[in-house]
């Protein structure tokens, strides 16, 4: 009778862990991932395929579009909320820097291909768009399947990963992400 009464609090729990950082509350939208942690920096590569570390990791506050590519090409509404960050620049601050990182091994489709996709992306909006072609950022920083995902990452200048969200979000969820960002970016 106990586990009846329990096992639907469980499952809540298990969907959307509310944890306290810094006083302020963050959420974390995902199954996988339990509370704020330390990350540290990982060298993954730019669309030539040259090593490079994520640019300003304990320099700035960092929110990065972590894209498996056929979700990006699905569309969805963390593509849609992508194009509108772009257009309402309320991810751009003096303290944080937004980029994106393609989650290669996850799609099936040709890196030649992609890269064509993302040079334009980046010729029409200036994007800074680097490559994860070995899960680096993924297992690095311990965050689970991402396979199909269009996920947002928030890492404080403190090396702290403090948000992610890996399923579109609902109308609860863009503003709990905006209120995040706010937070970050000035």
């Amino acid at each position: 009778m106990l586990i009846k009464r329990i096992l639907p609090i469980l499952f809540l729990l298990l969907g959307v862990a509310t944890v306290n950082a810094q006083s302020d509350t963050v959420t974390i939208h995902s199954q996988d991932i339990a509370a704020p942690y330390k990350v540290e920096n990982v060298t993954i590569k730019d669309l030539n395929g040259v090593p490079t570390p994520i640019p300003q990791f304990g320099e700035k506050n960092l929110l990065i579009f972590y894209v498996d590519p056929d979700s990006y090409l699905r569309g969805g509404r963390n593509k849609r909320l992508s194009d509108e960050l772009e257009e309402n620049k309320r991810a751009e601050g003096p303290a944080i820097h937004a980029f994106g990182v393609m989650n290669f091994p996850d799609t099936g489709l040709p890196k030649k291909f992609l890269r064509s996709i993302i040079r334009k992306r980046i010729e029409k909006n200036g994007a800074t768009i680097l490559e994860d072609d070995q899960h680096l950022l993924r297992d690095g920083w311990k965050l689970g399947d991402c396979n199909n995902c269009f996920a947002y990452i928030v890492v404080s200048k403190e090396g702290e990963l403090v948000y992610v969200a890996k399923e579109n979000l609902d109308e609860a969820g863009l503003e709990n992400f905006y209120n995040v960002i706010e937070k970050y970016r000035k």
